[in-house]
């Protein structure tokens, strides 16, 4: 009797990207402090989300703090 379990919700995806000569520079930049190829472009996909997610974040503060009267007297 064998019993399998398969477990693949959280498969990796691979996908293929064309880069231009300044993306190419840039991966062979942080290829060569040590990443390989794919944590170099899953580090840069991150980081470029986090810097989206934070600019959308302060956008969002300016936004509340502009709007409060009290705050803007002070």
């Amino acid at each position: 009797m064998c019993i399998t379990f398969c477990h693949t919700s959280q498969m990796a995806k691979a996908i293929s990207v064309r880069l231009g000569d300044d993306a190419e520079r840039a991966l062979r930049a942080l290829e060569s402090s040590g990443l390989s190829r794919s944590e170099a472009i899953r580090a840069s996909l991150l980081a470029s989300e986090h810097r989206l997610r934070r600019g959308k974040d302060l956008a969002a503060e300016v936004a509340a703090l502009e709007a409060d009267d009290g705050d803007r007297s002070e």
